[in-house]
């Protein structure tokens, strides 16, 4: 399938003035997303925020089978969340934990994804641990097999890490799990892999995913979703509850509502969720295999022009890699060169040890320039 790249770049007026290659920071929303959250606003202005909404149902009920058909999922199987990690946070902290139980994660998982694990450490005594990579800087599978027993719960991994081009192998993680015939509930973090992989729960194998709608999959900020499969229900309960995601039905009783929606909270921004919606269908219509092939080709053009610069050496890792280029420079800090670029119109962004330490801390990096293409 091939793709309309002037009529990309004609929806993406700053194309013709920036080089944005900050898209796994936040991308460069195409004309019909900002068109979606401007025009929703301007209804809220005016007939009001509530009349808006009713007005909405048909734009708001097409994100759900949006986001579903973009992840290979069911409409039902959608919760619309304000991000990725609020949508993390309602699967890891749901599940019922007990003293001893063990959460495996990857080598790259994120900061936030670690830190709502380390509260669960304080406050259930769980374990945290690790999971080496293989020589290659990805997750080792048969290390995953070697660490499975019965008290394993969660296995979290982070499918496209933030601070380099490595692309975790989700499908043999969820292949292994089923091997080994492992209860644990497998968490699979797609912030930057939704929008610029081909991403299908199906073929991962995963029990859940969760998302952003800023990164590659150029929707607003503060928007993000869920996919949880309908059979993982009943051992995941959300964290905190309020009337959208449960009815109070007596005086001292309640009950969820079906589906993934139990996750959601009744206030949002109604323009998110319609942007949302029509930056996944605008994914949809151009073809993630296009997007992906794409992205991959402009990524390893962008890797091999930076190894032939001096003092220059490329970080990513894996055997196949993502939209995300790292890269450090002899004698210069990141944060200099972001900015010098930044100068010249072109957008770069900084990852900090602090946001992935058991990565770069293990490479013995503190900080990388991170260059993401669309």
């Amino acid at each position: 399938m091939s793709m309309d790249l002037a009529r990309v770049r004609a929806d993406t007026p700053a194309a013709v003035t920036l080089v944005h290659l900050n898209n796994a920071g936040s991308s460069l929303p195409p004309r019909p997303v900002l068109d979606a959250v401007v025009g929703h606003l301007e209804r809220e202005a005016a007939i009001g925020g509530y009349e808006a909404a009713a007005e909405a149902a048909g734009a708001v009920t097409d994100t759900y089978a949006a986001l579903a058909e973009l992840v290979g999922g069911k409409p039902e199987e959608i919760a619309y969340l304000e991000s990725a990690t609020r949508a993390w946070v309602q699967v890891a902290h749901g599940l019922a934990w007990r003293p001893g139980d063990r959460a495996l994660v990857s080598v790259s998982e994120y900061a936030s994804n670690v830190l709502g694990l380390l509260q669960l450490v304080e406050r259930h005594g769980i374990t945290v641990e690790v999971v080496p990579d293989d020589a290659n800087g990805q997750l080792d599978v048969d290390a995953l097999a070697a660490l499975l027993d019965e008290r394993v719960r969660l296995v979290a991994v982070t499918h496209a890490p933030t601070q380099g081009g490595l692309v975790n192998p989700a499908e043999a993680i969820g292949a292994t799990l089923r091997a080994a015939g492992s209860d644990a509930l497998y968490l699979l973090d797609a912030c930057q892999s939704v929008g610029q992989l081909d991403v299908d729960v199906r073929r991962i194998g995963c029990h859940a995913l969760s998302a952003t709608g800023r990164k590659f999959l150029r929707g607003p900020r503060g928007t993000g979703f869920l996919w949880i499969a309908d059979g993982v229900l009943v051992r995941v309960t959300p964290p905190a509850i309020d009337l959208a995601a449960a009815t109070w039905v007596a005086d001292d009783r309640y009950e969820l509502v079906p589906g993934a929606k139990r996750f959601e909270c009744w206030e949002r921004s109604v323009a998110g969720v319609v942007g949302l919606g029509v930056a996944a269908r605008y994914a949809l219509a151009l073809g993630l295999p296009a997007i992906e092939a794409r992205v991959g080709t402009l990524a390893e053009g962008l890797r091999s022009r930076l190894r032939e610069l001096p003092g220059v050496e490329v970080r990513d890792r894996g055997v196949r890699r993502s939209g995300i280029c790292t890269f450090t420079v002899e004698g210069v800090a990141a944060a200099d060169i972001a900015a010098g670029l930044r100068a010249r119109q072109v957008n770069v962004n900084v990852s900090v040890v602090t946001s992935a330490r058991f990565d770069l801390a293990g490479r013995g990096l503190t900080e990388l320039v991170r260059a993401s293409v669309h």
